[in-house]
């Protein structure tokens, strides 16, 4: 398993049109080979940060189930215009107790 955090940095004023539209594409995500989960959070501190938490199979279920195909470029038209710079995007894998 494969955990993908992105962070989202999003104009002030447009958190709540961005957590409509991420609402509004989850399905583009869920519906996607390879995905476990997803998860968007938002900062308290920092309430125009958002991080979305994503469990894939693999790197090649995101990058190539989802990033290569049509749903990511439904999914960026739905949350980019609210971007007040590009979103940062890691991939995490559990370190063994």
């Amino acid at each position: 398993m494969v955990l993908e955090v992105a962070q989202f940095e999003v104009l002030p004023g447009q958190e709540g049109a961005f957590a409509a539209a991420c609402a509004k594409g989850r399905e583009l995500i869920t519906e996607t080979p390879g995905c476990r989960s997803v998860r968007m959070t938002r900062g308290i501190e920092s309430p125009s940060r958002f991080v979305l938490l994503v469990e894939w199979d693999s790197v090649e279920a995101h990058e190539v189930n989802f990033r290569r195909h049509e749903r990511f470029g439904q999914w960026r038209a739905l949350i980019g215009p609210y971007f007040a710079q590009p979103p940062v995007v890691e991939h995490f894998a559990d370190v063994p107790a």
